[in-house]
């Protein structure tokens, strides 16, 4: 059963939320340019303009994952409108800044409200999308997180994801580790301080006796104490581990990829989408994230028509950036939204809770065939799609 996330656990969650480092000055620009840019397109829209929300850390210690989020949705608002809009509607996207802090991610829902926002995409983060949902619950407003990952995102009706969940990573790992005969010896170093890592540990931990490697270490470290984590490397060095499991984010994993190189430890290192964004951390030496492997739903790399063409477009509006999974889920995030919109038979002058409930239903008849897979939806606003796995090789990401 789903549980009901109280305001207080969420101001605690805001404190165990994902820590990176990136700039996202130019996203945010871009972003507001484009948005006023679509804006004046929708004057003459026959149908109407159909108002869409998004939040995520576009400054901050996040932003990486954030103006992925808010480059992609802008690309995949203005092909749509390019294309004619939804039901004779233009999208219009208005993209706030939330710094993944919950009471932020909150005022910026607050602010999106008062612009006259329809459905959200977001938050983009685990805590802050938890602590949105209780607002979006209360006003029955259509909510779709890209990357928001935690159980409790989407444990009222009016929520979904297109990101796998905390579980489903933490599963999807150890059978790709074990099916794949990657290790024998797998030790695990994991946040338990972080409700996305500590839900995908968990869950790694328990499909692990299905599979034909042991753990030998599980080594926890907190957000009060994630800078120098030499005794747990010692411990999986100790152990005889051939294969780490990093379900965490990008910042703690470069210091542990730099501090196990520094000690000669050199096994093989296996993360989940938290680590998408290692190869932009500053100061960070690239070449120690050679031959890392995280399971992610989308490669850059890749030679599928969509895929080529995104990634160029992509590129070709953000100033060469290549887009990470978190861009790639948001793509088909707008792409879902405008699906579900139309099997709705959504107008503009529909109110937000109608919409709501239309949205709710034509979630579950929809299929998209999107950048991270054939997606379709269950009433509790999980994603069905296949798992992929990537490596990183000469500095990018590459499919296995």
């Amino acid at each position: 059963m789903k549980k009901l996330v109280s305001l207080l656990m969420v101001a605690a969650l805001s404190a165990s939320m994902l820590t990176g480092c990136g700039s996202s000055n130019d996203a945010a620009g871009s972003s507001d340019a484009a948005t006023d840019t679509t804006a004046e397109g929708t004057e003459n829209a026959a149908g109407g303009t159909l108002k869409i929300g998004g939040i995520g850390p576009l400054t901050g210690a996040a932003a990486v994952y954030g103006t992925a989020v808010a480059n992609a949705a802008q690309l995949a608002v203005d092909e749509v409108n390019a294309a004619g809009g939804v039901n004779g509607m233009q999208l219009e996207l208005n993209f706030q800044d939330d710094e993944c802090d919950a009471e932020k991610s909150v005022n910026a829902y607050n602010t999106l409200k008062d612009w006259g926002m329809q459905m959200l995409v977001g938050s983009v983060t685990s805590g802050c999308s938890i602590a949105v949902s209780e607002y979006t619950k209360d006003d029955n407003m259509f909510q779709l997180t890209p990357s928001g990952s935690a159980v409790e995102c989407v444990q009222y009706d009016n929520a979904f994801r297109v990101c796998f969940s905390d579980p489903n990573q933490g599963l999807a790992s150890a059978q790709y580790i074990g099916e794949n005969n990657l290790a024998t010896k797998v030790a695990v170093i994991y946040d338990s301080s972080d409700i996305y890592s500590s839900g995908i540990y968990e869950k790694f931990a328990a499909e692990a006796a299905n599979q034909p490697f042991e753990i030998v270490s599980a080594e926890a470290f907190t957000a009060d104490n994630k800078t120098d984590f030499s005794v747990q490397l010692q411990k999986a060095k100790d152990a005889g581990a051939d294969l780490v499991f990093l379900p965490i984010y990008y910042t703690e994993a470069s210091l542990i990829l730099s501090q196990a190189d520094k000690m000669g430890y050199a096994p093989q290192f296996f993360g989940c989408d938290g680590l998408d964004g290692i190869l932009n951390v500053e100061n960070f030496d690239t070449s120690l994230a050679e031959n890392v492997m995280l399971l992610t739903p989308f490669a850059a790399d890749a030679t599928d028509d969509l895929t080529v063409n995104f990634v160029k477009n992509y590129k070709d509006k953000f100033n060469g950036e290549t887009p990470n999974q978190f861009a790639a889920d948001t793509y088909d995030a707008i792409y879902a939204i405008k699906a579900a919109a139309e099997k709705a038979g959504i107008t503009a002058d529909m109110s937000v809770s109608d919409i709501c409930e239309a949205m709710k239903a034509a979630m579950t008849e929809i299929t998209v065939n999107g950048l991270t897979g054939t997606i379709t939806w269950s009433a509790d606003g999980e994603p069905t799609k296949e798992p992929k796995a990537v490596k990183i090789v000469n500095g990018s990401y590459t499919a296995m």
